[in-house]
């Protein structure tokens, strides 16, 4: 028990060196853990897909003045 104290300080201490927050301990992730996906509502799943076709008409945008600039 003593051990696993120590070994979650070091852990973060590691955390915070790299600035990141310290992650709980196995046990206890898998614990509170429900393995599924998350759920998005329509509204975030819009903007993703919006700001996805938003990139690619870019991207296509891109890639069609590269060629017809030969």
């Amino acid at each position: 028990m003593e051990k696993e104290k120590i070994e979650a300080k070091i852990r973060d201490i590691h955390a915070q060196l790299k600035g990141k927050k310290a992650s709980a301990p196995v046990a206890a992730r898998t614990a509170k853990s429900s393995g599924g996906r998350r759920e998005m509502s329509d509204a975030a799943r819009a903007r993703i897909a919006a700001a996805q076709r938003k990139r690619w008409a870019e991207f296509h945008k891109k890639k069609a003045a590269a060629q017809g600039g030969d």
